[in-house]
């Protein structure tokens, strides 16, 4: 991709998110929503072919169908009300109702998640990594503003079908794309759980996934592995990346005593504290098969060794030239921040 291009594109889609992160009136929060995903479209097709074809057009048709979604929630809102403002009483439930549905859509959530996947495997790593982590934060903050209006029972649904579709559909899946991308969408089911009971878990859970989803990518793109067979090779290509990838996986799992735990954890507090009991069960178990298909990457990658030794099977030892400033920073923190949850949860 031309570099000027590439900069006026990534530009587009950083202005775009923070319009509608920092706008109070729904018209330029929709206007910011529609910048983004026209800009975002490019960057899934830097490797023009087939795949990367299929994948811009499945993300525009389901980004465009909840933007008119939106729009009609957005005017219908008008009508009611006679205002544009966002962080409005809502006097009837139509317009709250077809922005929940509108905005778990964009953020790839079941019923709506189809896309999620498809889109992730026909699209580079780093066009995957700006999909399910930057991708996520206008649309998230759009529902942080309107969460009072939401209907707590239908969010509630949503998710707990979306940590069950997430979680049952990543367990046959050979591409590590597509197991990032399902493994998104339960992740996405357990941040909006508690979005209308204590939105502060929300945001705590938002962090600590984009910080652990960054790090997977990142460390996924040092060796270029897009499916279990490639990532079997690590211990040949870059033997010291297997620990750090291994202990990442188990985060992002939420396996104790890792980073990973203390979102799960709040959130399951969080409604236990408000009486469910059933809810936070069913999470607790779906949660295992997630943790069963990281295993099997972990496994993948650590645990087992080409047939033979013979030197034919060898991978020529070459430099990596590929930039590796921030991965060391992402692993420690993606590991090594559940000592410091008072801390975090002493935060008001």
């Amino acid at each position: 991709m031309n570099p000027l291009a590439q900069l006026i594109i990534y530009t587009t889609v950083i202005t775009g998110t923070l319009i509608t992160m920092l706008s109070s009136h729904w018209f330029l929060a929709w206007a910011g929503l529609e910048m983004n995903m026209l800009a975002f479209i490019p960057t899934l097709i830097k490797k023009t072919n087939a795949r990367s074809t299929e994948a811009a057009t499945k993300y525009f048709l389901a980004q465009s169908t909840a933007s008119m979604i939106l729009m009609m929630a957005i005017i219908s809102n008008n009508l009611l009300s006679g205002h544009w403002t966002t962080t409005t009483n809502y006097t009837n439930q139509f317009p709250p109702l077809a922005m929940t549905i509108a905005l778990t859509m964009k953020l790839g959530m079941a019923p709506f998640h189809f896309w999620v996947p498809e889109v992730t495997q026909g699209t580079p790593l780093t066009s995957g990594l700006l999909l399910l982590t930057w991708q996520k934060l206008a649309p998230i903050s759009i529902m942080y503003q309107i969460h009072p209006s939401i209907n707590t029972h239908i969010l509630l649904i949503l998710s707990t079908l979306s940590i069950a579709v997430g979680s049952w559909g990543g367990l046959n899946q050979t591409q590590l794309r597509k197991i990032l991308g399902y493994s998104s969408i339960t992740h996405t089911g357990w941040m909006m759980m508690t979005l209308t009971y204590n939105p502060t878990i929300t945001t705590l859970y938002l962090i600590t996934y984009i910080t652990l989803t960054t790090t997977m990518f990142l460390t996924l793109n040092l060796n270029s592995s897009t499916t279990t067979l490639t990532l079997s090779n690590t211990w040949n290509k870059s033997a010291h990346l297997m620990p750090l990838m291994t202990s990442t996986l188990l985060s992002l799992g939420g396996l104790p005593p890792l980073t990973g735990f203390l979102p799960k954890w709040v959130t399951i507090q969080e409604l236990t504290m408000n009486n469910n009991f059933i809810i936070p069960t069913i999470m607790i178990t779906m949660t295992l098969l997630n943790l069963y298909f990281y295993m099997r990457l972990i496994y993948t990658t650590s645990l087992t060794l080409l047939p033979t030794s013979n030197n034919t099977k060898m991978t020529w030892q070459f430099e990596n030239t590929k930039p590796t400033l921030f991965i060391p920073a992402l692993i420690t923190i993606s590991t090594l921040l559940l000592p410091i949850s008072p801390l975090i949860l002493s935060i008001p």
